[in-house]
């Protein structure tokens, strides 16, 4: 079964955020209490009805190219061990955007704070309650399209049945996707960042430390998502995942995807969080009559330099 062969079976949850927050987010801005902004970033935020895939880097020439474990230097570990890549479950209360039961590249939680929301056209402005913060975020253009969102248990080596990676998650949303590897193991300690400088040079410790990914790709459910962004270098360019050698469990709540991963025979399980055939992806939130009509009379200069901003 293909991961379009899945729409086949649509599984739309009644929980979850509303519509006007499902899809592919990407932020055009931070703006900090103390005047600073920061409008560089690649951060991405794709949101399936009840769970959100998270990913933040620096710009490209900011970021080492991929090397074996053992001969990155101490400054590019530095730099690895601030990336941030995550997936969470999400509850929405009609006001606030809270997250939990994450499964993320960093050790510590590095965003306290519940999100107030509101969106208008494709603009989605995100304020931290205590003022910390407003964030600009702007909803991706696509065509109508799928919205899927699987939320990883585990991925195993079919062989052996070693436990490669737990926790993560898969989400569809038209033009884009996003995937979520969760470590094999649970990790100690405070802070990535120091976990990763007292293992400089040991290819082993490291190796375990980065056994995560979060990657942003585009593309088609007909013809595969090619990643674009991820906190692995080595997977740019490269296909998200196989279209293929998915299978609905008994419980029809369940998938498993039977994949080669580097030459190894591994099988994925998922738990279903939607399946949803066909969402719009709509930049445009409407207008109140009333605002409508002084909308159409100051059209004039309220349209003066108007163009689309993603």
């Amino acid at each position: 079964m293909t991961l379009q062969d899945l729409l086949a079976h649509a599984q739309r949850t009644e929980t979850g955020v509303p519509d006007w927050m499902l899809g592919f987010f990407k932020r055009r801005s931070i703006s900090f209490a103390n005047g600073e902004t920061d409008s560089s970033t690649h951060v991405c935020w794709f949101q399936s009805r009840n769970f959100t895939i998270d990913l933040r880097l620096p710009l490209a020439q900011s970021q080492p190219p991929p090397r074996t474990w053992g001969d990155y230097s101490a400054d590019e570990l530095a730099v690895l061990a601030n990336h941030e890549g995550w997936e969470a479950l999400s509850e929405w209360d009609g006001e606030k955007l809270r997250w939990h039961s994450d499964t993320s590249l960093q050790l510590h939680n590095r965003w306290p704070e519940p999100a107030l929301l509101q969106r208008i056209g494709n603009c989605m402005i995100e304020f931290a309650p205590t003022g910390a913060y407003v964030e600009d975020w702007r909803l991706q253009p696509s065509r109508p399209g799928p919205l899927i969102g699987l939320r990883l248990i585990d991925e195993r080596d079919v062989k052996t049945g070693e436990l490669r990676h737990s926790g993560g998650g898969l989400i569809v949303c038209g033009d884009y996707a996003a995937l979520v590897l969760g470590r094999a193991e649970e990790l100690t300690g405070t802070s990535l960042r120091e976990e990763v400088a007292k293992a400089t040079g040991d290819a082993q410790r490291l190796d375990r430390l980065f056994n995560f990914e979060t990657s942003v790709a585009s593309g088609s459910i007909q013809d595969g998502y090619r990643i674009s962004l991820s906190t692995n270098a080595a997977r740019i360019g490269e296909a998200l995942l196989p279209l293929d050698g998915f299978e609905y469990l008994s419980d029809q709540r369940q998938v498993v995807q039977r994949l080669v991963v580097d030459g190894i025979r591994c099988e994925r399980r998922f738990v279903i969080d939607t399946i949803e055939p066909q969402l719009g992806y709509e930049q445009a939130t409407g207008f109140t009559p009333q605002a409508q009509a002084w909308y159409a009379s100051e059209s004039p200069t309220l349209t003066r330099y108007t163009e689309p901003h993603f």
